[in-house]
C-alpha cells in the first residue's frame, strides 16, 4: 500500500513499487516463502488478462497490418538475440546445448512489465511503442517452438536427470489430476494427432469467438445484471487459458487471439471495463511474487558474477535491439525506447527455465542462476525507462533544422498549422485571401506541402521569422499554437510591435482566455467551446426540442457566456487560483444563475415577453454569429 504510490510519485512507475514490495515481504523480512511459487501461478493470469484486453483493442485488420513487424522485427530479434547469447555462453565455457537453451530463455522480454509501463507513460501509440508490442507478441508466439525444441537438447543431460521426473503440476492443487491426465493423453498421441489437436484448439477459440459469444452476451444482456458480464468474461479467459495449457500452447497467446476475434464485437467495451480491475490486481500480485522470489542467497554467494551476467544479458540484448532499430530506420527517440524497453529478460523465462530443468537440459544450480538473472533484469527495467526519458529529453533539446527562407508577405499570418490552424487556413485560402503559414513542426509542414498547401518551417515566436513573414504590413494575425506559453509570447510581441494589428488567438481554457485578453488579443476562441455548443444543440434537438428552439438556446448560452467571460476577465488576478479569488467566485456564481434564468425564459417565455428573432440558416448545420470581443 505504501511502496507503489511512493514509487509512482517519484516517477519510477508502479512496477518498481510492486517489485520492491515483493522484496520487502519476501527476502527482506521472510513474511512469505515457499508459497510464492503457488501464488505466482494465480498471478500469471494477470499477464493472460492483459494480453486478452490488448487483443480486444486490435482489430484483425490491424493485426494483419502488423505482419511485417511481427515477422521482421520480432522474428529477427528472437533469432539474433538467441545467437548472440549462445555465442557469449559458449565463450564462457558452457556446453553448447546449455548455451543454446540459455539463449532461448534470455531472448524473451517481460510482456507484463513493458506493456504496463508503456501504458502508464502513454507510449503505446508511438512508433517505438508499436514496434515494442510487435516484438513482445512475436516472442509469445516463439515460446511454442521453444518448448518443442528444449526437450531435444536434453540428450546431453549432465546431472539434471532427476529433475526430469518432477511433475510440472502441483499434485495437491484442485483439479491437478485431471489436468495431468489430459496432458498425458495428449503427449501419448502421435505427432500428427498432436498437431491436429493443437490446430483444433485454436479453431475452437476462433469459431467460439465468432459464433458463440454474441448470442451468449445478448442472452445475458437481457438479464440486466452487470455481474453476469464479469462472470462470463472471467470464465472465457480462464477456459481459454486452460485449453491452451492442455495442448501445450501459451495461455497468453490463446487469450490474445480470442481478444482479437472479439475486437469487432459490440460487447468489447463491456468486457474491457469488467476485466480491467482484475488485470490490475493480478498483475500487481505477479510483480510482487517476482520480487518475493528473488533468491538473495545465491546473489550474496557470488554478487560480482550475478551482476555481471545480468548486465551482460542487458547489454547484448540492447545491442541487438539497437541494431534492428537502426535497420528499421526508427527515429532516435523510438530507437532508444525500442532498445531499452526490451533489454531485460521476461516472465516466460521462468517457465522455460523450469521446463528445461524438468527435461534435464539445465542443472539445478544453473537454473537458479538463470532465474536470479531474469528477476534482477526485470527489477532494472523501470530504471531503463528512466534512462530512456533522460535520453529522450536530450534528443528533444537537439537544435532544430534551419528555418525556411520566407520569400513573400501576405495580409494574413497564421502561426500554427495543427488541427485548429488547418481549418482556419483552408477556409481563408478557400475564400481567395493570401496567407503566410508558419509552424515549427517540420513534419507537419512537409505533410501540408504534399497536399498542395504552402507553408514555411520556423518558430513563429522568433521576432526575425515573424517580421520576415510581414508583421509590419499584415492586417490579421492568427495565433493557433498548441503551446500556451508560446501563444502568450507571440501575442505580447505582436501587440507591442503593432498596436493596430487584429489578433485572433486560440485559447486552451478560461484562464488562458484571461491571459490572452491581458496580452492584447482581439478575438479569443476557446478551442472546444464552439464544438461543445454544437454538440449540446444536437442533444436538445434529439431530446424533443425543435431545431429553432435548440438554436435559440444555443445562441442564448453563447451570448451570456461570452459576456460573462469578458466580465470575469476584469476580476481575474494572475497567479491567484480562481477558486481562491473571492470576488471572482461570487460573480461567477451570480452569472451562472443568470445564465440558467435566461435559458429557462427563452425556453418558456412569459405571455408579455416579446421574443427577439434569431438569425438562423435552416439549410446549414451551424448558427452564424460574430462578436467583436469573442472569447
Amino acid at each position: 500500500m505504501l511502496a507503489v504510490p511512493l514509487a509512482a510519485r517519484l516517477g519510477l512507475g508502479s512496477v518498481l513499487g510492486y517489485l520492491a514490495a515483493g522484496i520487502i515481504i519476501g527476502p527482506a523480512t521472510g513474511l512469505v516463502g515457499a508459497e510464492t511459487e503457488d501464488l505466482q501461478h494465480f498471478a500469471e493470469f494477470g499477464v493472460v488478462m492483459m494480453l486478452f484486453l490488448i487483443g480486444l483493442e486490435l482489430e484483425p485488420r490491424a493485426l494483419w497490418n502488423m505482419r511485417q513487424r511481427l515477422i521482421g522485427l520480432g522474428g529477427v530479434q528472437v533469432v539474433l538475440t538467441t545467437g548472440a547469447l549462445f555465442g557469449a555462453g559458449t565463450l564462457l565455457g558452457l556446453d553448447p546445448r546449455v548455451a543454446l537453451a540459455t539463449g532461448l530463455i534470455f531472448a524473451l522480454s517481460s510482456t507484463a512489465i513493458v506493456l504496463q509501463t508503456l501504458s502508464e507513460k502513454g507510449l503505446m501509440r508511438t512508433q517505438g511503442g508499436r514496434s515494442v508490442f510487435s516484438v513482445l507478441l512475436t516472442q509469445d508466439i516463439a515460446v511454442i517452438p521453444m518448448l518443442a525444441l528444449l526437450p531435444l537438447l536434453a540428450l546431453s543431460s549432465h546431472g539434471g536427470g532427476e529433475a526430469a521426473h518432477e511433475t510440472p503440476v502441483n499434485p495437491d492443487a484442485p483439479g491437478a489430476k485431471e489436468v495431468e491426465a489430459a496432458r498425458t493423453l495428449i503427449e501419448n498421441l502421435p505427432g500428427w494427432a498432436v498437431t491436429l489437436v493443437t490446430l483444433g484448439a485454436v479453431a475452437v477459440v476462433v469459431l467460439a469467438g465468432i459464433y458463440l459469444t454474441r448470442p451468449v452476451f445478448r442472452y445475458i444482456h437481457q438479464a440486466r445484471l452487470r455481474e453476469l458480464y464479469t462472470a462470463l468474461g472471467l470464465l472465457m479467459v480462464v477456459s481459454i487459458a486452460v485449453l491452451m495449457e492442455l495442448v501445450g500452447l501459451s495461455p497468453a497467446l490463446g487469450t490474445f487471439l480470442a481478444g482479437v476475434v472479439l475486437a469487432n464485437s459490440e460487447f468489447r467495451h463491456e468486457l474491457e471495463s469488467d476485466l480491467e480491475p482484475f488485470k490490475g490486481l493480478l498483475l500487481g500480485l505477479f510483480f510482487i511474487t517476482v520480487g518475493a522470489g528473488i533468491d538473495f542467497g545465491v546473489l550474496l554467494g557470488n554478487p560480482v558474477r550475478i551482476v555481471a551476467l545480468t548486465m551482460g544479458v542487458i547489454v547484448i540484448k540492447g545491442g541487438v535491439l539497437y541494431l534492428l532499430a537502426r535497420m528499421a530506420r526508427m527515429h532516435t527517440r523510438d530507437r532508444w525506447l525500442f532498445t531499452l524497453a526490451l533489454a531485460q529478460a521476461g516472465e516466460f523465462g521462468f517457465v522455460l527455465s523450469s521446463f528445461s530443468l524438468q527435461q534435464g537440459v539445465l542443472a539445478q544450480a544453473e537454473a537458479e542462476v538463470i532465474r536470479l538473472v531474469i528477476a534482477l533484469s526485470m527489477l532494472v527495467t523501470p530504471l531503463l525507462f528512466i534512462l530512456y526519458e533522460q535520453l529522450s529529453a536530450r534528443t528533444a533539446k537537439a537544435p532544430d533544422p534551419d528555418p525556411d527562407e520566407i520569400d513573400r508577405e501576405a495580409p494574413i499570418i497564421i502561426a500554427g498549422i495543427g488541427r485548429f490552424g488547418q481549418v482556419v487556413s483552408r477556409l481563408v485560402q478557400g475564400a481567395g485571401f493570401d496567407t503566410v503559414v508558419l509552424d515549427h513542426d517540420m513534419e507537419m509542414v512537409d505533410t501540408m506541402r504534399r497536399f498542395g498547401f504552402s507553408g514555411f518551417f520556423g518558430d513563429p515566436t522568433r521576432p526575425d521569422i515573424l517580421h520576415a513573414a510581414g508583421l509590419e504590413t499584415a492586417k490579421v494575425l492568427v495565433v493557433a499554437l498548441d503551446d500556451r506559453d508560446s501563444a502568450l509570447k507571440l501575442v505580447r510581441h505582436a501587440r507591442a510591435m503593432r498596436p493596430d494589428l487584429h489578433i485572433v488567438a486560440r485559447a486552451y481554457d478560461r484562464e488562458h482566455v484571461y491571459q490572452l485578453y491581458q496580452a492584447g488579443a482581439n478575438d479569443i476562441v476557446r478551442e472546444l467551446f464552439d464544438s461543445s455548443l454544437r454538440a449540446g444543440r444536437y442533444v436538445l434537438e434529439n431530446i424533443g426540442l425543435s431545431r429553432f428552439e435548440a438554436s435559440e438556446l444555443e445562441m442564448t448560452y453563447y451570448q451570456q457566456d461570452r459576456a460573462g467571460v469578458r466580465e470575469l476577465a476584469q476580476l481575474w488576478k494572475p497567479g491567484v487560483p480562481v477558486s481562491q479569488n473571492a470576488e471572482y467566485v461570487k460573480r461567477a456564481k451570480a452569472l451562472n444563475k443568470d445564465l440558467e434564468t435566461s435559458i429557462l425564459e427563452r425556453l418558456h417565455p412569459r405571455d408579455d415577453q416579446q421574443d427577439e428573432p434569431v438569425e438562423t440558416d435552416e439549410t446549414d448545420e451551424t448558427v452564424g454569429y460574430r462578436s467583436k470581443d469573442r472569447a
